[in-house]
């Protein structure tokens, strides 16, 4: 039982030291790709409403780790399923001509991590929350252009193990600043998304680890085939835009990860009594990654008003 023990201390070490493969600490940013899409920079009238997205994504990454007198194979395979579940406060006060609104955001979910070392394999999973969001925009209308400007605080008070492989908290602030503009013809029924953002991340004090500065694009461009039904195509691409710092950086060298994605939707919106109800699908597939995850998404949502003022 105790060279058992070990052994599995061993792998757990040796899997945790395959986590260099990654740019960005743990593979992936505070800001989800893929989370925004069709309608990105539409703002509704002033009220209150409620979004849940579930979230579902299988990627892997491999490759080969310098070491003493060679190298040591090692593969990665991260699972994460999560529900996200978001309340949007539109105002009815007016900011440089436009609406003010905030976000309040909650993941909760499931993350399973598989780790494969010089033939040795360790796992880890755990279901809990994650880092919690706040955000702030301003959100402007000119005949069928609508544009959003604002930033999203990410804050570290999520469930983090230090040293677990499994983590759905990132454990380091950071915050995003972003701009969409979506292009929507009523008559058509056509709509061109675009939204950019940059993410600023603070140090993670458990690690001491800083992820470096990301720059992220998702776009959409989808078209009402009936008034219920629409269709069309989404995609994302990330960049690494500054290196990491912080212990084990030097592993690899000085390097950033990138990662594009190409995908489909499909919206159905519907009436629940005298409530509008809004549904979609997207599912995006990602090629061209560098030192990150590369895999399959697929976000399922569902949004509704909650109360509209007057």
């Amino acid at each position: 039982m105790k060279a058992e023990k070990l052994a599995l201390a061993a792998v757990a070490c040796l899997a945790a030291f395959a986590q260099g493969l990654f740019a960005a600490e743990s593979g992936s940013g505070a800001y989800l790709l893929g989370i925004k899409g069709q309608g990105a920079g539409i703002t509704p009238p002033p009220g209150l409403f409620f979004s849940n997205q579930i979230y579902s994504y299988s990627g892997s990454v491999g490759g080969s780790i310098p070491f003493e007198g060679g190298g040591v194979g090692v593969g990665v395979k991260g699972q994460p399923t999560v529900d996200i579940a978001s309340i949007l406060w539109v105002t009815n006060t007016s900011v440089l001509g436009g609406n003010l609104g905030f976000t309040a955001t909650v993941p909760v979910g499931q993350v399973n991590i598989n780790a494969q070392v010089a033939g040795l394999s360790a796992r880890d999973d755990v279901f809990t929350f994650g880092d919690p969001s706040f955000g702030a925009f301003v959100g402007h209308h000119s005949g069928k252009v609508h544009s959003q400007f604002g930033a999203t605080l990410f804050l570290p008070i999520g469930d983090y193990q230090d040293g677990d492989l499994a983590n759905l908290a990132k454990h380091r602030a950071a915050a995003d600043v972003f701009s969409a503009v979506t292009w929507f013809d009523p008559e058509s029924g056509v709509d061109f998304s675009n939204t950019v953002g940059i993410t600023f991340n603070a140090r993670n004090t458990a690690t001491d680890y800083t992820t470096g500065t990301e720059f992220h694009w998702e776009g959409s461009l989808t078209k009402k085939i009936t008034p219920q039904f629409s269709a069309g195509v989404v995609g994302y691409y990330y960049k690494q835009l500054t290196a990491d710092s912080g212990p084990g950086t030097a592993v690899l060298g000085d390097f950033k990860g990138e990662v594009s994605a190409l995908g489909l939707t499909a919206g159905y919106d519907f009436m629940a009594g005298n409530t509008p109800v809004s549904t979609r699908v997207r599912y995006y597939h990602e090629f061209s990654a560098k030192s990150r995850l590369e895999g399959d998404a697929v976000f399922v949502s569902v949004s509704m008003p909650l109360s509209i003022f007057k």
